[in-house]
């Protein structure tokens, strides 16, 4: 748990080319893998709405190529997945050195006064698809699950699959969904929709249309969708567009959202797409995800940005019914979807505490499929390596767990963090101990000089400050040295706190 006096950490390997191979010359970072349809030769300049995208893969580039610099001048390069590397890369890219200037209401500085600071809530977003929570529900087991939930997660994944959300036209699940997003909000945890266009969610009704009518559609429950859930802020993270890679061709050809797909081609469709869920909020913060970790995926990406479209964050599905990973594998996914230059997002993360499956049936749902003793031990430490590594990597934003209980999982497979009865598996608690004790900052007793400041490291995220009956939040957004400044008012006089991890 960082709290400790500042101390500056040992050096670790810049950002997104630490410690594995790289191309010999800077220049082969723009060389693309192979394209899905038709690359560009040129890309065109970054369109509206996507400057914060830009930022970010000025900084990734930036970071691989002094790495390249170091390489070229012969330097080793050290092993990333080395515990101490992990643990300098963390110290590196998710913590602060925060100079904190607290004063009174009244704006004058408190000079000389005890503080005390805690963290409340991670920049970094730690979450799970949240479909079984139901506020109406006032069993013992919903409370359990919303309990330890909301004890864990800051970020929930509510459902928009097309074919439930829409049974028939225009009867909507919104105000079930509204309702699990309000209960969210209500908890600081912060909401995205999934999915808005996904080929295995097209509803019944959809099928025998013409494509016209079918793009009509499809674009307009995007714009629709997202209109609703904007001017309150309750859903503003969207995955819009899912598993776009095997879309086309998708049921012989006989699927509505896959014959558009065909049609237009996949970075069309990701444009279109995503230009309507922008139209119909300027603010939202948009994903392309998918399962594929292969070069097709990264080539896709590069595509549709080659296209002029606006995309905030790749998503990166790893369902490992099959087994774990590995730490290799992971941080090699990290670096070679961070050298597109955006931030990472993992979406959709599965490791299952029961027997390991040699071959899935992704449509199928095993009925016997239990939680062992043994796969409980094995899902803890195979986690808690995952999240380790991911949390380390400089372009990792988010990663979200499916599912948060083995009742009525994805699959029927023991893929939880807690039991069916709701009980806590080993892996919920090993999770536990990283995000809120590990990674977390406070209660920290400081005093303040007679400038009113105070020092202090800690991890990103919001805090509160306390004094004296009084109290404020201030927010550390940025790795580094960082100033920040906190108004104490009487307790009861403080506005909430919206959700963050922006």
């Amino acid at each position: 748990m960082v709290g400790q006096p500042r101390r500056r950490p040992r050096s670790a390997a810049a950002g997104t080319a630490a410690g594995v191979a790289v191309p010999a010359t800077a220049e082969r970072l723009a060389q693309a893998p192979p394209a899905m349809t038709g690359s560009l030769p040129d890309r065109p300049a970054v369109p509206h709405g996507c400057l914060r995208g830009a930022r970010m893969r000025h900084t990734y580039l930036l970071a691989a190529v002094m790495a390249l610099a170091g390489a070229a001048l012969g330097e080793a390069a050290p092993n990333p997945l080395a515990p101490d590397e992990t643990s300098a890369r963390i110290q590196k890219h998710r913590t602060a050195e925060v100079t904190l200037t607290v004063t009174g209401a009244d704006g004058r500085p408190l000079a000389g006064a005890a503080v005390t600071v805690k963290q409340v809530r991670h920049k970094f977003l730690f979450g799970c698809n949240a479909f079984a929570v139901n506020p109406d529900d006032r069993s013992a087991e919903q409370k359990a699950y919303q309990d330890r939930f909301a004890a864990l997660m800051n970020y929930a994944t509510l459902p928009f699959y097309w074919n439930r959300y829409e049974r028939q036209p225009g009867a909507l699940d919104a105000p079930r969904v509204r309702q699990m997003a309000e209960w969210c909000a209500a908890r600081g945890i912060r909401t995205k929709g999934h999915p808005l266009c996904w080929h295995q969610s097209a509803p019944s009704w959809l099928a025998e249309k013409p494509l016209e009518e079918i793009e009509r559609l499809q674009l307009g429950r995007i714009a629709r969708d997202v209109a609703a859930f904007a001017p309150d802020r309750l859903i503003w993270t969207w995955d819009v567009v899912n598993e776009a890679v095997v879309m086309p061709g998708y049921q012989g050809g006989q699927n509505p959202v896959a014959q558009l797909c065909e049609k237009l081609g996949r970075p069309e469709l990701v444009k279109r797409t995503f230009a309507a869920a922008r139209a119909a909020d300027q603010k939202a913060f948009l994903i392309l995800n998918d399962f594929d970790t292969s070069p097709r995926f990264e080539g896709l990406v590069r595509d549709c940005l080659a296209a002029g479209t606006a995309i905030d964050a790749v998503g990166i599905q790893s369902h490992q019914h099959g087994g774990y990973w590995g730490a290799a594998r992971a941080w090699d996914v990290c670096e070679r979807f961070a050298r597109l230059g955006m931030p990472l997002h993992f979406t959709e993360a599965t490791i299952t505490s029961g027997e390991l499956k040699k071959q899935i049936d992704w449509r199928g749902r095993y009925a016997d499929w239990p939680s062992t003793p043994e796969g409980e031990a094995r899902q803890a430490r195979d986690a808690a390596e995952f999240y380790r590594v991911l949390f380390s990597h400089p372009a990792v934003e988010a990663i979200t767990w499916w599912d948060f209980s083995d009742a009525r999982a994805w699959l029927g497979a023991p893929s939880g963090l807690v039991r069916k009865d709701m009980s806590p598996k080993p892996a919920y608690e090993a999770l536990m101990q990283m995000v809120k004790k590990e990674w977390w900052t406070g209660p920290l007793a400081l005093r303040t000089d007679a400038q009113g400041k105070a020092a202090f490291r800690g991890f990103l995220g919001r805090y509160e400050a306390a004094s004296g009956g009084a109290a404020g939040e201030f927010d550390v957004a940025a790795a580094g040295a960082a100033r920040a400044a906190v108004a104490l008012r009487p307790e009861g006089r403080r506005a909430p706190a919206r959700p963050g991890g922006d």
